[in-house]
Parts: C-alpha cells; sequence; structure tokens
C-alpha cells in the first residue's frame, strides 16, 4: 500500500484572529479541498457554501505540497518560530478530509498542540486538543461536540442562526462578524446580539481590522 500523501496549500507562522485563541501564535496549515465547495468561482452560486472568502485549491502556496506524516510535522515545525509549545491549526477547506489519526499521533510525539477548525461535517480524529466548529449552510453536521462554536452572524443563509445552536455542547460560542461591504452594520448587529444573548461572545477577525496574515 502506498504511503499516504497530505495535500497541503499552505503553511504559514502568525497570530490566531478568531476565537477563543485570538492573538495567539500558531502554524497555520491549510489543507487543498473542501466538501461544501470546489472553490471555483463558477461554482460559487451553486455550492452548499457560498460566501467563503479562502483559497484552498491546489497545492502552491507557500511550503505547499504533498506530504507524508512524518515529512509534514517537520515541515510544520520549522515553520513554528515561537519558544513555547508548538500550535498548529489545521484548517482549509475543509481539514476533517485529510486529518487523521496517524498525523495527530505524529503531532503530539513531536509536542504539538493540535488545534482544527472544521464545518463539522466529518468527524474528527482521536486526540486534537481543540476543536472549533464553524456551521456551514446546506450542510449536516456529525460532530456532536466542540470547544468553540463559531458561527457567522448576520447569517446570509435562512437555515443557519445562532438560536439552533444554543444548546449544541460546546465550552464557548462566538459570532463573527459578515466580512463583506457591510462589515460595519454587521458588526453593529453582532454586538447588539451579544448583547442579548450573553451566551454568544464576539469574534472579530483581527487578522482583517490589524492587516496582517
Amino acid at each position: 500500500m502506498p504511503t499516504k500523501r497530505y495535500a497541503i496549500k499552505e503553511m504559514f507562522y502568525t497570530l490566531q484572529g478568531e476565537g477563543f485563541h485570538a492573538g495567539k501564535a500558531a502554524v497555520f496549515c491549510r489543507f487543498s479541498g473542501c466538501n461544501l465547495w470546489s472553490g471555483k468561482e463558477s461554482a460559487r452560486s451553486t455550492a452548499a457554501c457560498r460566501f467563503c472568502d479562502t483559497d484552498f485549491v491546489g497545492v502552491d502556496g507557500t511550503f505547499g505540497g504533498r506530504y507524508t506524516a512524518t515529512e509534514l510535522v517537520a515541515q510544520l515545525l520549522r515553520v513554528w518560530k515561537g519558544n513555547d509549545t508548538p500550535m498548529v491549526v489545521f484548517t482549509g477547506g475543509e481539514p476533517l478530509l485529510q486529518l487523521d489519526t496517524a498525523l495527530v499521533e505524529q503531532c503530539k510525539s513531536n509536542g504539538i498542540y493540535v488545534a482544527v477548525e472544521t464545518n463539522g461535517t466529518k468527524p474528527a480524529p482521536k486526540g486534537v486538543d481543540w476543536i472549533c466548529l464553524s456551521p456551514k449552510p446546506r450542510s449536516t453536521i456529525v460532530l456532536t461536540q466542540a470547544s468553540e462554536l463559531k458561527l457567522v452572524y448576520p447569517q446570509p443563509e435562512p437555515d443557519l442562526h445562532p438560536d439552533q445552536f444554543a444548546d449544541f455542547d460546546a465550552q464557548y460560542w462566538y459570532l463573527q462578524p459578515l466580512f463583506n461591504e457591510h462589515i460595519q452594520e454587521n458588526r453593529d448587529k453582532t454586538v447588539a446580539y451579544c448583547l442579548k444573548h450573553p451566551q454568544w461572545r464576539l469574534s472579530l477577525q483581527m487578522q482583517k481590522v490589524l492587516g496582517v496574515r
């Protein structure tokens, strides 16, 4: 059986900009591919998720390529620039299409704190330290719990609303203003909702506010 290789769009060292770990240094490892949109603009209008602003197509980004688990973890450690426990955020696209127990175990054996940002439509392998669930429209969530639930607000889609997730098994609930031409209005609406429903916390995309990657 051929050795499994993971398709990686890009890897980069930055500060987490959203949710519970906002402001924390991490290596972002973006897997190529998603199950809710092909990444092609011509298919956006018919995709399940239509407001994604991320390029996850191919393996041509910074440190992109196809790696074995051992090769990938070695590269992640080279990208990490901190002097503390390395933190890697696996993202996409949809990372749980590729992230598996073998890769998680390889990360853990090298002292890496493993976080994942997922749409929740695929099960998570054992050993992940932090799961951020970001529900998307026209999809079925199979995850039954998460470390944090992060929902874009106000939703441009009718089938997603904070009320639907108030009882979801999560430690934290975040609302993140939809980033489009109405960003200030969206921020105001999100603040108002969080004030009325204190279960939800405000998550700003600090990377866009500060202009960092």
